[in-house]
């Protein structure tokens, strides 16, 4: 009998693990070949997965919402039509789980470890989990405090890393929710963290009681993801936020007299957001300490210029698909790779690697209306900027033969910076300097 595995693909660097969130096909179903066969979700994007090879499903190691190590079998196909699932009773996953931490067991062995296989509270450690723990003197009630994403919330290699991480930079896990009296509206989870100067702070999170007629709406995935991003980045960065109003008229009227013709050729539509993003590249060039990211207490400089571009979902979630090596696109590139990555984003088609690799983001809030907006930084980069909308104003306008009021094209410009690394000077002299490249555009440019 000719079986197949199936295993969980690399879907790029830093992606580990994938969760299962649905299996397209049961046991006993036909599957041809780049077929879809299951739909994986990881921290940066969901993917439909498709089977290597034409056969019969016989076998699904992982049920849905399981989560997955990149490597792992996650299906078994017969290619021979024979629907008989595997004799032994162990599956492949467990298999590949066993080998690995009997591998893992000489080097946790090498060690006289502390740490108790399994904990009064009945959680189970690994090898690997139990080295780490004592190398970095992490206690048994620490382990205990660890949520645990591996199968049956085991903690995996990547949780108690994460914790330590977390650990370092003065955040604790959150102790768990105490269930409020029923006379209480609100309860409090108390979260304690030390603040880089050694102090003890206690963050009071609040447990809202619902009231009668509430709707309680449990977060999805990509939502979660979101507010944990959102919360880290408010507590590692010291957000500091500058504003500029730019006169974009020559812009306005440059693109209404091309977008036409630029349909026509190129087969796309010709927004704001690629030129736009053009001035922002001109003034990184300009001020590449904007390009940073911050690691311990070094600067990252980075060489390219990879603008990340935050795009709403049909579902209310943002994503941020990243625009590679945005200085070597001229105007015409910028604005077809804007459209192809704002059309994947809609159609769920972005790939991994399609939003890794940011060095700077900019948001457009006036598509919603906003005039301007405070942007959180999108970690672990150390700037973002808000586009807000444009607006028919009436401004003075200068000319040799004296002022007069007339009617402009205007739009705010809202750059967050990390104050750590991106001072108050530096930050307003960038924001001037995209306001400064918008208002020169030139009106005789072709296309």
């Amino acid at each position: 009998m000719a079986q197949i595995e199936i295993r969980l693909p690399k879907m790029g660097e830093s992606v580990t693990e994938a969760t299962i969130t649905n299996w397209l096909k049961n046991v006993g179903d036909s599957v041809e070949i780049d077929e879809p066969l299951v739909e994986v979700a990881t921290d940066k994007v969901d993917n439909e997965l498709p089977s290597e090879v034409a056969g019969v499903l016989i076998q699904r190691l992982f049920d849905k919402d399981q989560v997955a190590q990149v490597g792992d079998v996650i299906a078994i196909l017969s290619t021979d039509g024979d629907t008989s699932a595997p004799v032994n009773n162990t599956t492949e996953a467990e298999n590949v789980a066993e080998t690995i931490e009997k591998e893992v067991e000489v080097i946790a062995n090498s060690v006289s470890s502390e740490v108790v296989k399994q904990s009064s509270s009945g959680k189970f450690f690994s090898p690997l989990v139990r080295s780490i723990a004592e190398k970095e003197g992490v206690s048994v009630a620490e382990l205990d405090t660890i949520a645990g994403t591996g199968q049956g919330e085991r903690v995996t290699k990547k949780d108690i890393l994460s914790y330590l991480e977390t650990k370092g930079n003065g955040k604790s896990t959150p102790a768990p929710v105490v269930s409020a009296p029923s006379s209480a509206p609100v309860a409090t989870n108390v979260v304690s963290t030390t603040s880089g100067g050694g102090f003890l702070n206690n963050i009071k999170e609040p447990t809202v009681m619902p009231m009668p007629g509430d709707e309680i709406i449990e977060m999805d995935r990509m939502r979660k993801l979101i507010a944990d991003h959102m919360v880290m980045s408010k507590h590692v960065s010291p957000h500091v936020t500058s504003f500029v109003e730019a006169d974009v008229t020559n812009i306005v009227n440059w693109r209404n007299k091309n977008k036409n013709e630029f349909a026509k050729r190129e087969g796309e539509n010709l927004t704001f957001t690629p030129i736009f993003m053009e001035c922002v590249v001109k003034a990184i060039k300009d001020f590449p300490m904007v390009n940073v990211a911050v690691s311990g207490s070094n600067i990252v400089k980075r060489r390219d210029i990879n603008l990340g571009m935050a795009t709403a979902l049909p579902s209310g979630n943002l994503i941020v698909p990243v625009i590679k090596n945005s200085d070597q696109l001229n105007l015409v590139g910028l604005a077809k790779a804007v459209n192809s990555m704002a059309r994947n984003a809609r159609d769920n088609k972005l790939k991994p690697e399609d939003i890794q690799g940011g060095t700077y983001t900019v948001t457009n809030v006036g598509t919603f209306g906003n005039v301007m907006g405070t942007p959180i930084i999108n970690q672990p980069q150390a700037a973002i900027l808000a586009l807000g909308a444009i607006r028919k104003v009436p401004a003075v306008i200068e000319t040799p033969d004296g002022d007069f009021i007339g009617i402009r094209h205007k739009m705010f410009l809202s750059h967050s910076y990390d104050h750590r690394v991106v001072d108050g000077a530096l930050g307003g002299m960038f924001v001037k300097r995209v306001a400064e490249y918008i208002e020169a555009f030139d009106v005789t440019r072709t296309i």
